[in-house]
């Protein structure tokens, strides 16, 4: 049995479990195991739990295969879609296995029709079964989480810093319709824009002397991106998050930036936000946010909260505040180095969780990192600093809390900003993904057999044997050898798809050796420009 999870401390959680509750050998794989250790593990153990991406390495290595496999347990499932590790897997389980089983599980299936059934499909599920709070075997596990919204106005000061920012936009967005770009000067959204901007990028791409106006666009389109930003950061977040964006963006030696900083109402605007900051006046909702945690504390100092924020910058903020209280917080966020400061390594995640779950913290502030995949004990409360306009993100963070008693989630919006809108869009998501569910399926359970594929149009897999390089140009099979800091990318899969016997080990130069004669080196664009400089 394989019990694929997304992450590692997932992987390794299952695994505890697995072991409190069956009495059978239970092993987990991850990238922190030898690809040898790995193997001899499967050989050893009834079930396995493993993070896809490791089980997708050794597949393709050929270190072991699904013959023997009679059951796969997707966690997590709605990530089944595009080029994710589950949809290649799936594929070859339904090749090799023998006796083929598949189950799939998710809270957050995903609020299309289209994105359900395309999970389906790329999982083989001919069946799906709802289960909801109200079901007697999902009741005695299940207690209730109450959603407050705690609504805030900007103050005066940030009032005023929007002001300058709306007209900087507004002066840029007429431009953009007298270049023909947009149609309408009331404010767009920023995905609108991004699709815009695509859309320019592509046609003076494809053409051969392409106008100046198309440049100045994508130019102006660029500003708008960075203005908009700006609004969320100020509207949402914090003085000091919206001041570092400001230092990140004078950096910058982009005709964009460079226009932004020529611009008086701009500058203006920025120049306000340092004074605001250095004088310690701040977004209403930190002060809001202070006095929940010492409300929530007050009526039991046991209380364990955990604190959600979209960006690492307001993270750090809420940090020194609570360390300005006197409160016993801890910061988590991802392992990715970012200008100023490096990532948390995997080690220190995990003694970050470790520390929150003694006595000795009540309060864990996390970015996105820390809603799903990572082994975080329940809290009483959760409270998210802003609301996040994802249905899937949501339940996630919701779901942080009301595991052991009934739970509590604050959602701290600011009135009249984009708040507002992320917040309705969450819901309407969560709403039409659960009437999508019932409506198209009123059973508890429903087939998809005109949808699913089904084994039997799986296309024939024939492994290869291992030719040498010798043998090559006789022959329709290929041997590669491939760096092991390649072993993250979809070409592995993509040479293992079309009968390529692939070796994965440590290569002093190159990517991707073919023949003896013919090494290849894989690089980005930039990779690429640097080399050359």
């Amino acid at each position: 049995i394989l019990f694929l999870a997304p992450s590692k401390p997932l992987t390794i959680q299952h695994e505890n479990s697995l072991n409190d509750f069956m009495n059978t050998t239970v092993a987990s794989l991850t990238g922190n195991n030898r690809p040898k250790e790995r193997k001899k593990l499967w050989n050893e153990n009834q079930i396995i739990c493993a993070t896809p991406q490791t089980i997708e390495s050794d597949i393709i290595s050929q270190e072991y295969d699904f013959s023997d496999v009679s059951l796969i347990i997707f966690d997590e499932c709605h990530h089944a879609v595009g080029s994710y590790s589950y949809v290649y897997l799936a594929q070859k389980y339904m090749q090799k296995a023998e006796n083929q089983l598949i189950l799939g599980l998710t809270a957050s299936p995903g609020w299309e029709e289209s994105k359900i059934k395309e999970v389906a499909h790329n999982l083989y599920i001919n069946n799906v079964v709802i289960k909801s709070e109200d079901d007697p075997d999902v009741a005695p596990y299940f207690n209730p989480i109450e959603v407050k919204w705690i609504k805030i106005k900007l103050n005066d000061e940030l009032e005023e810093i929007k002001k300058l920012l709306n007209e900087t936009l507004k002066i840029r967005l007429k431009t953009l319709k007298k270049l023909g770009i947009i149609d309408s000067i009331a404010k767009p959204s920023k995905r609108e824009i991004l699709v815009e901007q695509k859309r320019v990028q592509q046609k003076i791409a494809s053409s051969a002397s392409p106008q100046k106006e198309l440049f100045k666009a994508v130019s102006i389109l660029t500003e708008v991106i960075n203005i908009m930003h700006s609004q969320e950061l100020l509207e949402t977040q914090t003085i000091k998050t919206l001041n570092n964006y400001f230092n990140k963006l004078e950096k910058k030696k982009t005709k964009a930036s460079k226009s932004l900083k020529n611009d008086y109402k701009f500058n203006k605007a920025v120049m306000l936000t340092r004074r605001y900051e250095a004088s310690g006046i701040d977004h209403p909702k930190m002060k809001r946010l202070i006095e929940l945690i010492h409300q929530i504390l007050k009526e039991d100092p046991e209380n364990k909260i955990i604190i959600f924020s979209q960006f690492r910058d307001t993270t750090k903020v809420i940090y020194d505040y609570c360390c300005d209280h006197k409160l016993k917080a801890l910061r988590f966020y991802g392992q990715a180095s970012r200008e100023n400061e490096k990532g948390l390594s995997q080690k220190k995640q995990i003694a970050t969780i470790e520390s929150f779950k003694n006595e000795d913290y009540n309060i864990l502030i996390s970015t996105s990192v820390a809603e799903e995949g990572i082994d975080i004990p329940s809290v009483d409360y959760v409270i998210l600093y802003e609301p996040v306009p994802s249905e899937i993100r949501m339940i996630q963070r919701r779901g942080r809390t009301g595991r052991k008693h009934k739970g509590e989630m604050f959602i701290l919006m600011t009135k009249g900003t984009i708040d507002e809108s992320y917040y309705w869009s969450s819901q309407r998501k969560e709403k039409a993904m659960k009437s999508n569910i019932y409506k198209s399926y009123s059973d508890n359970k429903f087939t998809l057999d005109n949808y699913v594929a089904k084994p039997e149009d799986v296309k024939s897999y024939n492994p290869t044997t291992t030719p040498s390089f010798d043998d090559i140009q006789d022959t329709n099979e290929a041997l590669i050898y491939v760096d092991y800091r390649e072993k993250n990318s979809n070409i592995m899969r993509e040479l293992d798809k079309i009968g390529c016997e692939i070796k994965v080990q440590s290569m002093s130069v190159g990517d991707y050796q073919v023949s003896d004669d013919v090494i290849i080196e894989r690089k980005t664009v930039d990779d690429f420009s640097k080399s050359i400089v």
